[in-house]
C-alpha cells in the first residue's frame, strides 16, 4: 500500500512552511534515516528524514513552494513490490511516513489548476501554463495570509451559507458577504459567486477592513487611491514575517500588559566586567548582555511568582529560568533560550549566547533552542535606543527591555552631584500572572544585581 509523506511540524507554532528543497525524485529508493526534503519554517532550515522504506512514486509539492500546511500530503512512496507508477496521488488509505498522521486535504479549501491545458501550451513536465493555472497559482499564493477556517457571517436563521474557500477570498478581498447572491445548493455561496460580485460587493462593503474569528486584523489589499501603484514595491510576506506579525497581534491585544521602568548604575558592573575579560581564557569575552542575563536569571529565582506563565489550567510557575534572548535577524527576529541560566557561569553564558546567535543568524537553530523561554530579553542599547518597551513574547510572563548605558548626572547620597553610567529598563509584564508589586520586587532585585555584581557571585 502506498505510503503518504506528509508536511511535518517541525517546531510546536509550526502551522505552514517552504518545501525548500528536495534531495530525491521519482524512482529514487528511501531508506529509513535518510534526508530527503529541507523545509524553511518560520524560524529556521530543517532537514526531514524518511522513517519508511519505498521508492518515490510521486512528488506533489514542488520544491520552493511556500505556504505548505502542516500535513498536507507532499509525496507518495510506493512499497516493496508495488508499481510506481501506478499510483497517481496521495493514498486515502496508506500509511504516512512523516509521522504526522495522514491527511486528507479537503476539496472545498483547496485551489487547483485546470486539469488540462490550454491548447497547444503545456510545460516541461505537461502541466498547464494558461492563464487559468497562472490565475490559480497566484490565488493559492494571496490564500497563504487568511486563515484556513473563518467563522461563519451571521447567526442562527440569519446565518450566510458560504463555502470555506469562498469566505477566504471574501476576506482577502475585503468582500460583504451579505451583498453576495449564492448559486451553490440551498443558496450556499460558492467561489464563483465571490469572484462574480467583487468589484460591486467589495464598494458596497465601503473598503472596510476583514478580520479574522480571533477579531484580528487581516492583511488589507493596497488601495490604488492611496498609493498609485508604481510608487511602492511590494514584497510577499515570508514565513518568518507572518509568524512574528500574527503572534505579536495576538500578544498586544489579548495579553493584558503593563510596564515598570527603573534607571540602573552600570559604573560597577563596567568595571567587574573588565575585570573578567583580563581574567577569562582566550577566545571568551563576556559581554554587557551576558551579565545582565545571568542578573535576570537570579532576579528570577529571587522572586520566583514572577517567574510564570498564564495558561486556561491555572498559573504554571517554572523551576529554572529559562532566558530567551531576542536576536535581529534578516527577515524578523527570533528568540534563543538559555537554559537554567541562573545555574550557568558567565563564560559558559557567552559561549552559548554567541553560538546561538551566530547560527540563528544562519537559520540553523532547532526548535528546541528557541522555544521553552519562561523570560526574555532585548536589548536595542547597541543602537543608541535609551528607552523602549518590549511586546510580551508569549507564554512568557515578563519581558525586559533593555536601552542605553550614557553618561548622566547623578546625585550621590552626600547631596553632591556627579557623572555616572546609567542605563533606564523597561519591563512588561503579563498583568494577569505579574501585579505591579511582583513586578517591581523584580526590578529591585535585578538592579541590585547588575549595581552590585558581585552578589552574583554569592
Amino acid at each position: 500500500m502506498a505510503i503518504n509523506i506528509t508536511m511535518p511540524a517541525l517546531s510546536p507554532t509550526m502551522e505552514e512552511g517552504t518545501l525548500a528543497k528536495w534531495n530525491v525524485k521519482p524512482g529514487d529508493k528511501v531508506e529509513p534515516g535518510m534526508v530527503i526534503a529541507e523545509i524553511e519554517t518560520d524560524k529556521a532550515t530543517m532537514e526531514v528524514e524518511a522513517v519508511d522504506e519505498g521508492v518515490v512514486a510521486k512528488i506533489l509539492i514542488e520544491a520552493g513552494s511556500e505556504g505548505v500546511k502542516v500535513n498536507e500530503v507532499i509525496a507518495v512512496l510506493a512499497e516493496e513490490g508495488e508499481d510506481a507508477s501506478s499510483i497517481d496521488g496521495p493514498a486515502a488509505g496508506g500509511t504516512n511516513g512523516s509521522a504526522a498522521g495522514t491527511q486528507s486535504s479537503p476539496a472545498v479549501d483547496k485551489v487547483d489548476p485546470p486539469s488540462e491545458a490550454p491548447e497547444g501550451k503545456t510545460g516541461s513536465d505537461g502541466g498547464a501554463e494558461g492563464p487559468k493555472a497562472t490565475q490559480a497559482s497566484s490565488l493559492q499564493k494571496e490564500l497563504a495570509s487568511t486563515p484556513t477556517k473563518l467563522a461563519d457571517v451571521g447567526a442562527g436563521s440569519d446565518r450566510i451559507k458560504a463555502s470555506p474557500l469562498a469566505r477566504r477570498i471574501a476576506a482577502l478581498r475585503g468582500i460583504d458577504l451579505k451583498s453576495v447572491k449564492g448559486t451553490g445548493p440551498h443558496g450556499r455561496i460558492v467561489r464563483a459567486d465571490v469572484e462574480k460580485a467583487q468589484p460591486e460587493a467589495a464598494a458596497k462593503s465601503g473598503g472596510g477592513v476583514p478580520a479574522s474569528p480571533d477579531g484580528l486584523i487581516l492583511p488589507q489589499v493596497l488601495d490604488d487611491r492611496i498609493y498609485a501603484p508604481d510608487s511602492y514595491e511590494l514584497k510577499p510576506l515570508d514565513g518568518m514575517r507572518k509568524t512574528v506579525a500574527r503572534r505579536l497581534t495576538q500578544s498586544f491585544m489579548q495579553v493584558p500588559h503593563f510596564p515598570l521602568n527603573v534607571d540602573i548604575r552600570l559604573d560597577k558592573l563596567l568595571a567587574a566586567r573588565s575585570g573578567i575579560n583580563a581574567a577569562a581564557a582566550e577566545g571568551v569575552k563576556v559581554s554587557v548582555n551576558d551579565m545582565l542575563i545571568k542578573a535576570a536569571a537570579l532576579a528570577l529565582m529571587d522572586e520566583p511568582d514572577c517567574n510564570a506563565s498564564f495558561t486556561d489550567n491555572g498559573i504554571a510557575y517554572h523551576k529554572h529560568a529559562n532566558v530567551s534572548v531576542a536576536v535581529a535577524i534578516d527577515g524578523g527576529l527570533i528568540t534563543p533560550v538559555i537554559f537554567q541560566a541562573e545555574t550557568k557561569g558567565l563564560q559558559t553564558i557567552s559561549r552559548e549566547m554567541k553560538d546561538l546567535a551566530t547560527r540563528a543568524r544562519e537559520r540553523k537553530l532547532k526548535p528546541q533552542e528557541y522555544t521553552g523561554g519562561t523570560f526574555s530579553i532585548s536589548n536595542l542599547g547597541m543602537f543608541g535606543v535609551t528607552s523602549f518597551a518590549s511586546i510580551i513574547n508569549p507564554p512568557e510572563g515578563m519581558i525586559l527591555s533593555v536601552g542605553a548605558g550614557e553618561k548622566r548626572a547623578v546625585v550621590k547620597e552626600d547631596g553632591s552631584i556627579a557623572a555616572a553610567t546609567v542605563m533606564t529598563v523597561t519591563l512588561t509584564c503579563d498583568h494577569r500572572v505579574v501585579g505591579g508589586a511582583e513586578g517591581a520586587r523584580w526590578l529591585q532585585a535585578f538592579k541590585r544585581y547588575v549595581e552590585t555584581p558581585e552578589a552574583m557571585l554569592l
